[in-house]
């Protein structure tokens, strides 16, 4: 393991280890335990990783070695720990050298993490200097990769470099023992940047700034937070008012907000934890846990029986709590509805102009917006719905490469991944590229990951959805280089794999979501794969093709893409009459499929839970995408236990019109419409398993917008227990679509 001087009998060893090692307090950790085993060298950050020189005797060689690698900092994930022999230089003393810039960095950015205890300690400690300082933060927490401007990650490449650090602050930097050593952001009241609120014509700075904010909060108004990668907007979750005022100014019809609590123990009596969502909501990361909801909020969550519960993360989240904020907060992304979150001041002033009541604005900029990270638990799972603040930009894959991939991801939830020495780094959630904005930070971000990374685009494989008409093909075709493009579904399955390295692994794939572009133009949706990511994923099954009238617009109104789906089994039913009560768009529809009038066919799982919402009662508009198929969902838990419709699988494909034959049936006898719904649900678990159990594969993967599906997963995971693997990563909607296309695309260029 070392190199040995035989006249001094002292030993030398280079460590290099890589993962998210920089801006979480590696090298004061090295520093600490060199000293603490007598160790003399040096540590240091380069592009590629923390580098470790060290000199001593065997046994404190080993020491070293074995506490290094097996107690780093907590905020640090380790991927590599290389040991190997060096030789003897002679020092007397461990030091901290310069950062090292040789070559394009590989380095893991670390994620943005939430105050620390000791730093909370200290924010409330009236004889601490750094008594109700908002930016408060160590070694151990704060902002990352909200302020990282480029690597190795040192203050001048940060949103700090404008604050010079004032004597208290240069001595602890400069102090190896202080747990602020080399902590880039470190500042305080008398060097570092401060909070104003704006309130009209009123411009309060300082602390009084927050308790400002706190009592306009708990007067039921609507204040425009800053925080670590954006803004938020925030009111009084228990205020009805304030929650509809909310809605009617953001433009956000029926979608859930998320909530914000003051602490764990307000928490638990918000929605139902068990240990695993608990250690999920309390983690380092502090990601929105969506948990079964405990207390009813008027206007929060409509017709949802789950709530989004986050904690308070940064020190101006508890400075409003302690100064007076309600408990229980909305805490919502400050725009408009389905556009990216606004972080800069001027455009946030602009933008939140006729939404927020008073704005808190800090003075550091945010280098990049990051929204909250959603997850949910499953078993003993975290599985993440939506990737972004705490979570972004960690790697989610290790792939057998050198060469550079970036791939675009979809339309909709759209988020990047760049693969780039061997490792898959996958960008923050970005949004619907729908919306010009969103498309703006869909550019910057490839730019940002590039320039990061520092690859040039001529470097690049570029990979893309098969879709024609989507904006990030478009964009693909705009860069040179190499041009890869994958099939929707694939990448879904291919997603699961790459999480796990399982290049080798073969399985059965279900691939259900709404739309996606099929290998033959048609729209894909409820699909069947075998195979594995070296030897390619054939598509073997799928649901039985249906009509879809007026396309894309079915996906908005239930009504609509049913008209399709019981275009063979309505006769003689008056859909217009109780107990479906249809409105006359599905009379409009079934026209258009009888007369084969802008009607396609499509395979989409997404639709078909579309049709049995509409048929238990969801007969409106939908306000925001996967309403109905969330309904759905509520209305069957809300179930006892039911058996099963059957959802036959027959010459490779799932037959629905059994199915809906029976929901027909029962319907119109009477049958509760939850146990429809919790009956349909089975039937779907029941014929994916069963098809599973048909091929023999060595793995079955689930992947796609319908298995964000807690009752559905859960239901499979029961059934198929470890044989099944799902997303965990990276969502299982098209915020992971990215991380799928690089695997696919490495396989074809292998």
């Amino acid at each position: 393991m070392s190199v040995t001087d035989k006249a001094t009998a002292r030993h030398a060893v280079r460590l290099h280890i890589t993962g998210v090692v920089q801006g979480v307090g590696f090298r004061p950790f090295v520093y600490r335990v060199a000293q603490r085993h007598g160790v003399a060298g040096w540590v240091l950050n380069a592009q590629d990783g923390v580098h470790v020189l060290a000199e001593a005797s065997d046994d404190a060689i080993a020491r070293f070695v074995d506490e290094v690698r097996q107690s780093p900092p907590p905020a640090a994930r380790v991927a590599t720990f290389d040991v190997t022999p060096a030789a003897i230089a002679g020092l007397v003393a461990f030091e901290i050298r310069e950062s090292a810039a040789a070559g394009a960095p590989t380095v893991r950015i670390s994620p943005d993490l939430a105050l620390c205890a000791d730093c909370l300690r200290e924010l409330f400690d009236p004889s601490d200097r750094r008594f109700k300082y908002p930016y408060i933060n160590c070694t151990n927490c704060g902002p990352r990769y909200s302020i990282v401007y480029g690597l190795p990650y040192d203050r001048p490449r940060t949103a700090m470099r404008d604050w010079p650090l004032c004597e208290h602050c240069s001595r602890e930097y400069a102090d190896p023992a202080d747990r602020r050593f080399h902590a880039q952001p470190v500042a305080c009241s008398a060097c570092g940047p401060t909070m104003r609120l704006l309130a009209g014509d009123d411009v309060v700075t300082g602390t009084g700034a927050i308790e400002g904010a706190a009592a306009l909060l708990a007067r039921g108004a609507i204040v425009a937070v800053k925080g670590i990668g954006g803004y938020h907007l925030a009111c009084d979750a228990a205020n009805a008012g304030s929650v509809a005022a909310m809605r009617e100014r953001k433009y956000r019809k029926e979608r859930p907000f998320a909530l914000m609590a003051r602490n764990l123990e307000v928490a638990r009596t918000l929605v139902q934890l068990d240990g695993n969502a608990e250690s999920a909501l309390t983690s380092i990361e502090r990601p929105i846990v969506v948990a079964p909801a405990r207390r009813p909020f008027e206007g929060v969550a409509p017709e949802n029986s789950d709530l989004g519960v986050m904690l308070a993360y940064t020190p101006v989240h508890h400075l409003l709590f302690a100064a007076g904020a309600p408990d229980v907060l909305v805490m919502t992304s400050a725009n408009r509805s389905s556009e990216p979150i606004a972080y800069d001041d001027r455009e946030a002033l602009s933008s939140l102009a006729g939404i927020a009541d008073a704005f808190l604005v800090g003075e550091r900029p945010i280098a990049r917006r990051i929204d909250d990270s959603v997850v949910r638990v499953v078993g003993d799972a975290r599985v993440v719905l939506r990737r972004a603040r705490g979570l972004a930009p960690e790697a989610v894959g290790t792939f057998p490469t050198t060469t550079p991939i970036l791939a675009l991801g979809g339309d909709l939830k759209n988020a990047l991944t760049l693969v780039v020495g061997g490792q898959a780094f996958a960008s923050q959630h970005i949004g619907d590229l729908d919306h010009l904005s969103a498309r703006d930070a869909f550019v910057a971000t490839v730019g940002d990951l590039c320039a990061m990374y520092e690859v040039k685009p001529e470097q690049l494989t570029v990979v893309h959805d098969l879709h024609p008409g989507y904006r990030s093909t478009e964009f693909a075709r705009s860069l040179p280089g190499r041009r890869i493009g994958v099939q929707h579904h694939r990448a879904h399955i291919a997603s699961v794999l790459a999480e796990r390295d399982a290049w080798e692994t073969r399985v059965v794939g279900f691939a259900f979501d709404g739309t996606g572009y099929g290998d033959d133009g048609s729209i894909w949706g409820g699909e069947v794969f075998i195979g594995s990511l070296a030897g390619g994923l054939a598509r073997v099954g799928h649901l039985r093709p249906a009509p879809l009238p007026g396309g894309d617009a079915a996906a908005r109104f239930p009504v609509q893409a049913a008209a399709g789906f019981l275009y063979d089994l309505d006769d003689g039913i008056d859909f217009e009459r109780p107990p479906f009560s249809f409105p006359k768009r599905y009379a409009d529809a079934r026209a258009l499929v009888k007369h084969r009038v802008r009607t396609f066919e499509t395979t989409s799982m997404g639709r078909l839970f579309d049709t049995v919402a509409a048929l238990t009662g969801f007969t409106r508009e939908q306000s925001f995408e996967g309403q109905a198929a969330m309904w759905l969902e509520h209305l069957a838990r809300s179930s006892g236990s039911v058996a099963p419709y059957v959802l036959p699988y027959e010459r490779d494909q799932f037959d629905f019109r059994p199915m809906l034959a029976s929901v027909l049936a029962d319907r119109r006898v009477g049958r509760a419409p939850c146990e429809i719904a919790r009956a349909f649900h089975f039937a779907v678990a029941n014929a994916v398993a069963a098809v599973a159990d048909a091929y023999n594969a060595d793995r079955i993967v689930v992947s796609g917008g319908v298995f964000q599906n807690a009752l559905l997963v859960d239901t499979l995971v029961a059934m198929l227990g470890p044989r099944m693997w799902f997303n965990v990563k990276v969502p299982p909607n098209d915020g992971g679509l990215s991380l799928g296309q690089a695997a696919c695309a490495l396989a074809e260029l292998k």
